[in-house]
């Protein structure tokens, strides 16, 4: 079996060695050509998957090692009889971590503690419950929106509205076009404008639940609009330069790129072509991660001690150094950005001794951190 997969894909042979010949290119350059002797199709979000790339080639299994499927298109690849699987909440865990430094980040530079005020989460998928989850068990008024689950029969859900008001806005809703609820603009220049300089917005899905010529203009306001951390972007690879610039954070996607989660999406993909091919083996993720990661002591706070496992500001210096250089360059830049990207853990695998403060102690595991008694 010949197999194509995207370079940013880890553990390629640990978990795809046996099921045949492995060639691997950067995930924007596969094209139909590169394709015509390969029955296996391995990607992430980068690379568009549709009749205008596989027909007339042999593929006929695609994997993408990410949550979202919107660069799929997938009626397409079911009318074509090509089996298709991707990796639901493989880095939830680790944009959860992401969106909770984020927040400790937002609250040290206001004055604030972690926990004060409320929460709006937008989306309750793989990754929008597991931040409701860990906010709910810091003790943190929350606040969720969905509606395809809410005409599904969820409870305790709320209007768009209501979780637009709240303290700080986290947004991980998929990015679709057309039908009963699209996303696409989702916040568009009404509901951008009506934010408040007193808020924080994260967005950590897709880019363009975001009208960001909106977004940039409210940040262009005298009153500075809202405190404002992207991860994604519209137009990726290439970013806003503005845009890049005004808000807080500027991240080039890699809220979900723990060294965890990036696993865990290959050996999803590995045990989902197994169960195609109907074979045995079955990798693991325990097989492949290293030891935990270990920090020597608790800082005094739960910010802090967010903030020591992972900060974002580093990823935003390394972007915004980008941000002069020419488009070609920059769309360059922000893709080797996310290659190169060094190893983060997931805060379950960050180990730390068990403190004397009891309420700390507790806040911590809320978090996701693993204490050692």
């Amino acid at each position: 079996m010949r197999i194509l997969a995207d370079e940013n894909i880890p553990a390629l042979p640990a978990c795809f060695g046996g099921s045949g010949e492995i060639r691997t290119l950067p995930g924007r350059s596969i094209r139909q050509a590169d394709l015509q002797d390969v029955d296996v199709l391995l990607v992430r979000s980068v690379t568009r998957v549709d009749g205008a790339l596989l027909a007339g080639t042999p593929v006929r299994w695609v994997g993408t090692a990410t949550i979202g499927t919107d660069h799929l298109d997938t009626h397409w690849l079911e009318q074509q009889g090509i089996a298709w699987a991707s990796a639901p909440g493989c880095n939830a865990e680790a944009v959860a971590d992401y969106v909770l430094a984020v927040l400790a980040l937002a609250a040290v530079e206001r004055g604030q503690a972690l926990t004060d005020g409320t929460v709006g989460i937008v989306g309750f998928g793989n990754v929008g419950s597991r931040v409701h989850r860990r906010l709910q068990a810091l003790g943190i008024e929350t606040r969720v929106t969905d509606p395809p689950l809410a005409q599904d029969g969820v409870t305790g859900l709320v209007g768009l509205d209501e979780v637009l008001a709240c303290d700080r806005i986290a947004l991980h809703a998929p990015l679709v076009r057309g039908g009963g609820w699209p996303t696409e603009h989702l916040l568009d220049a009404g509901r951008i404008q009506a934010l408040r300089p007193d808020q924080v917005l994260i967005s950590a899905g897709r880019g363009a639940v975001v009208d960001n010529a909106a977004l940039r203009e409210r940040l262009e306001a005298a009153d500075g609009g809202p405190w404002t951390a992207l991860d994604v972007w519209e137009g990726e690879p290439l970013v806003d330069p503005r845009l890049a610039r005004m808000v807080r954070i500027a991240t080039p996607h890699i809220a979900g790129y723990s060294l965890e989660g990036k696993l865990r999406g290959t050996v999803m993909l590995a045990l989902a072509l197994n169960r195609w091919l109907a074979v045995g083996s079955e990798p693991s993720l325990e097989a492949l991660v290293p030891e935990p990661a270990t920090l020597d002591a608790l800082a005094a706070t739960l910010e802090e001690t967010l903030l020591a496992s992972y900060d974002p500001r580093r990823d935003t210096h390394q972007l915004r150094a980008t941000l002069d250089c020419s488009r070609a360059d920059r769309a360059s830049a922000f893709d080797r950005l996310r290659r190169d990207y060094p190893v983060r853990r997931e805060l379950g695998f960050h180990h730390l001794p068990a403190g004397g403060d009891p309420v700390l102690n507790r806040q911590l595991e809320a978090a996701g951190f693993t204490l050692i008694y």
